[in-house]
């Protein structure tokens, strides 16, 4: 009935915009519903993820001995007791004071190079934000010092970490102010923190779209003006251990921003016909256009750059089939492990969560899921490691150089 009233009168453009500011309005009614559910309390997201004595051992690298002498000899404070006196669980905050205690915080050393690692590609909806948000979380958990850069107007970064972009977030608490002219000189207004312990954000929002006029404004007759986010991540990486770059899903002003500021690059490719095609015309464009920019602004290389392989659902012979034929092409310079397919990455995203922020959970799919992950995160931490001049030894040592 709706629908035919719209269509017979002949006002019908202000009755339409009614109409969608109605559904906008019920669509922001389910996010703070949903948020009120999830995020509690007051609608603020927490992470409180707590570790078993046996678990802290393995994340610290000492045995659970070792753990509770120190705490017995003060190195370590008491740890905190239920009702019934048993260990509640350690923090992630406290695990790392562990490793801090006991010299195991993994990080790169004072002459290495912040890993400054953009998730990138021009074709939306192959699993950039999944993959950022969980390569994120994996490092945290490790112990490294993170922060993330959401660079895409859609914002979905932001929203896994906990804040509604269209309620949460202004415009000038994202990087939009910087590509103004006489925008602030670095990016350290934009930093917040967030529920995880280690993972600090840049956040996005709509606006963040004027973002690509600004600085096209600002390239005009000024090529060095693409360098400007470069000079931005830097201005605050020495702060972490790695920055992760979550960028637009196209070509504009924005992603070659991050192109320029990255020094990794990885690219995720769903195992389909059109997506590897997509991706090839990708790796053509980036080719081309760092000619270009490097032709004006000079060379700028990368640590690493790999291939990855996501949403493979390996039940399906043409995933599996694709994904071969892409670790065939691609060889040394794809990653050996998959994205996989999962049912628990679609429950978490339901509930704005990552499987890393799963509780309570023995499913054998869950754990095949957190496997997954895991595997896959840490050939990107070994990666990243092996960029660092500190950690070479130590990994030849270990048979991983």
């Amino acid at each position: 009935m709706a629908k035919l009233a719209i269509a017979e009168n002949t006002t019908a453009g202000p009755i339409l915009l009614d109409a969608l500011s109605a559904l906008s309005d019920r669509a922001h009614d389910v996010i703070t519903r949903l948020r009120a559910t999830v995020f509690a309390p007051g609608e603020e997201k927490l992470v409180d993820l707590r570790f078993t004595i046996t678990k802290a051992a393995e994340m610290v690298g000492r045995t659970s001995e070792a753990i509770r002498q120190a705490e017995a000899d003060g190195r370590l404070p008491a740890p905190r007791l239920g009702p019934s006196g048993r260990r509640e669980g350690y923090s992630l905050t406290e695990i790392n004071h562990m490793r801090d205690v006991f010299g195991t915080r993994p990080s790169r050393g004072p002459n290495d190079p912040p890993l400054i690692l953009a998730v990138q590609n021009f074709k939306g909806g192959v699993g950039k934000s999944t993959l950022t948000c969980h390569i994120a979380q994996f490092l945290a958990l490790k112990g490294y010092r993170v922060a993330v850069i959401d660079c895409d107007s859609q914002a979905s970064s932001t929203t896994i970490f906990g804040l509604n972009p269209d309620i949460e977030v202004d415009d000038e608490q994202t990087l939009l102010p910087f590509f103004r002219h006489a925008g602030p000189p670095d990016l350290k207004y934009a930093v917040r923190s967030t529920a995880w312990t280690g993972i600090d954000l840049i956040p996005a929002n709509l606006g963040l779209y004027q973002a690509e006029y600004e600085a096209a404004a600002r390239l005009r007759g000024n090529p060095q003006s693409l360098d400007r986010l470069r000079l931005g991540v830097e201005s605050m990486a020495d702060a972490y251990d790695v920055v992760l770059l979550d960028p637009p899903p196209a070509l504009g002003m924005l992603s070659l921003a991050v192109i320029r500021a990255a020094n990794a690059l990885l690219i995720p490719t769903p195992p389909s016909t059109v997506d590897f095609a997509s991706t090839a015309h990708f790796l053509r464009m980036i080719v081309e256009t760092l000619e270009i920019m490097e032709g004006h602004l000079g060379a700028r290389g990368f640590h690493f750059l790999r291939v990855v392989a996501t949403k493979v659902d390996e039940g399906k012979s043409a995933h599996t089939q694709i994904r071969d034929m892409m670790h065939a092409v691609f060889g040394a310079d794809m990653l050996s492990a998959s994205l996989l397919d999962s049912a628990e990455i679609d429950n978490a995203n339901v509930q704005l969560r990552t499987v890393y922020e799963l509780t309570g959970l023995a499913t054998k799919t869950y754990e095949r899921c957190r496997n997954n992950l895991d595997r896959l995160n840490g050939e990107i931490e070994l990666l990243i490691r092996k960029a660092w001049p500190s950690h070479r030894s130590e990994l030849r040592r270990l048979g991983l150089g």
